[in-house]
């Protein structure tokens, strides 16, 4: 595993997003790790992350509120600062906002692969999401499909976790008419008036 731990932060050097990712999965494990721990000194660590957590949000939200509008955009499109304020309920978008905006954020590379998704907004606390793929095919089909699928869904609860699902709804072009249901007694009756009417 490559060293993660320290990075000369006053010297102005900065982390590049890979290198943000990799800390957060790190971060991840470690208190992965220490919740299986049993121990007084772990849950003293715990609570000291949590302690910490709560002050660095409050201090991200203090930034918020004395930004400007511009400001306090450009602050929420930037990916990890957009994460930060997710996780510490002060993001300025609504959930149905910043779904939309990671849909949008797809759109292309789901075009790219012949398909197309489309935001069509929130009932309740379910997103839902027009997706289509090439051939017509629709979204259950193909080995693609699951993977458009499973991206929109991934995209979409990583922007706006109060979200509690997505639901993929077929595109316009690919709905098609369900055939009307008959029960058989009615086709059965229908064939006996006829026979009894040709009589």
């Amino acid at each position: 595993m490559p060293d993660t731990t320290t990075t000369d932060m006053g010297s102005g050097s900065r982390l590049a997003d890979p290198d943000v990712e990799a800390r957060l999965a790190r971060v991840d494990e470690v208190l992965a790790g220490l919740e299986d721990a049993p121990g007084p000194s772990v849950r003293a660590a715990l609570e000291a992350v949590g302690l910490l957590t709560e002050v660095y949000g409050e201090a991200l939200a203090r930034v918020l509120d004395r930004a400007d509008d511009e400001l306090a955009r450009r602050l929420s499109e930037d990916e990890l600062l957009g994460h930060l304020m997710v996780l510490h309920a002060i993001h300025p978008d609504s959930a149905e906002h910043r779904a939309a905006r990671a849909v949008e954020r797809l759109r292309p590379v789901v075009r790219e692969r012949g398909g197309d998704v489309e935001w069509a907004g929130v009932d309740g606390q379910v997103a839902r999401v027009r997706v289509s793929t090439g051939g017509g095919c629709g979204s259950g089909c193909g080995s693609g499909s699951g993977d458009v699928t499973e991206a929109v869904r991934a995209a979409v609860l990583a922007a706006a976790p109060e979200l509690a699902s997505v639901e993929v709804l077929p595109s316009p072009a690919e709905r098609r008419a369900a055939p009307a249901f008959v029960p058989l007694e009615t086709l059965a009756r229908r064939g006996a008036d006829r026979t009894r009417g040709a009589r």
